[in-house]
């Protein structure tokens, strides 16, 4: 199956919003709506396959299996976090390598030290920029379709070296020839305006509800100079509140028919998890049995 280009996109003007898609029944919901782009959150993938926090604590194979199957399910082209590429240059090398083969859009990697955190909490800490321009250079050289996969190179120093460290490191990656830049966690419209007037290339705008970043609309977005905006957030958290509102209703009312509790429809789902293509089969195999036995 043929999926959008990121880079075409890009180069064509056309701004991208990405929902946050942290599993797999999200993801086929999401076919149902009809995205050209989605974005595989570390936060979230660990959160849904793991019940773990954005600490670090998932491994390189557990996330790149996870972004194989989201790439698997998803008609989307994939954003994928990658993290800090999960240790050192050669870590690098072989993350590029995985998250390419496994079919994302473009890979996003961070200047945390290893193991990270996320971004919108405390206690974060960076390498030096020249470590981080250093692991840009890697992954980009690491690619197999250069055309194809794009690198988002994100800084997480807004909280430890200010705005304008912030901004030096953008600068850097920029010209390290990172696709993208990412300037994560800034705090007000005027800091965001001020990246994007300062940087050129590509930028991308985390809309993490909840964080420290203002939540802005993708009309807003691209009127301060946005390229991409992502939005990390909105099927885990939509998610949460959704089965916390149906555990409620049961406990209270012993029941999951209740009008205070929207179900998906059964038979809908059926068709959008992949049953009809499993129905089909078992027909015509057993059609053809039956014949056989005759």
């Amino acid at each position: 199956m043929s999926r959008p280009s990121l880079r075409q996109a890009l180069d064509a003007g056309q701004f991208v919003a990405a929902p946050g898609i942290h599993d797999m029944i999200s993801a086929v919901v999401a076919n149902k709506i009809g995205f050209d782009f989605i974005y595989s959150s570390g936060y979230w993938g660990t959160a849904s396959a793991h019940g773990l926090p954005d600490a670090g604590l998932a491994t390189y194979t557990e996330m790149v299996e996870r972004v194989q199957t989201l790439c698997r399910t998803a008609d989307a082209s994939v954003i994928a976090d990658a993290d800090t590429g999960y240790g050192g240059l050669l870590n690098v090398d072989y993350t590029v390598r995985g998250y390419e083969r496994a079919g994302v859009a473009a890979i996003q990697l961070e200047d945390q030290e290893f193991p990270k955190k996320c971004g919108h909490t405390p206690y974060k800490r960076v390498i030096t920029k020249d470590d981080m321009v250093d692991k840009i250079k890697v992954a980009l050289d690491a690619r197999e379709k250069p055309d194809d996969t794009l690198i988002i190179a994100r800084t997480d120093a807004r909280q430890t070296e200010g705005l304008e460290g912030a901004l030096e490191r953008g600068l850097a990656y920029q010209d390290a020839g990172a696709d993208i830049i990412f300037v994560e966690a800034l705090e007000s419209r005027d800091e965001m305006y001020e990246a994007c007037r300062r940087i050129s290339a590509p930028m991308l705008a985390n809309m993490a509800d909840g964080g420290k970043t203002p939540i802005l609309n993708a009309r807003e977005l691209e009127e301060i100079g946005y390229s991409i905006a992502i939005f990390p957030s909105i099927t885990g958290l939509s998610a949460a509140a959704a089965v916390e509102n149906a555990l409620k209703v049961l406990k209270t009312e012993g029941t999951s028919s209740s009008p205070q509790l929207e179900l998906f429809d059964f038979n809908e789902f059926n068709q959008l998890i992949g049953f009809q293509e499993i129905w089909d089969f078992e027909a015509k195999w057993s059609a053809d049995r039956s014949h056989a036995v005759k």
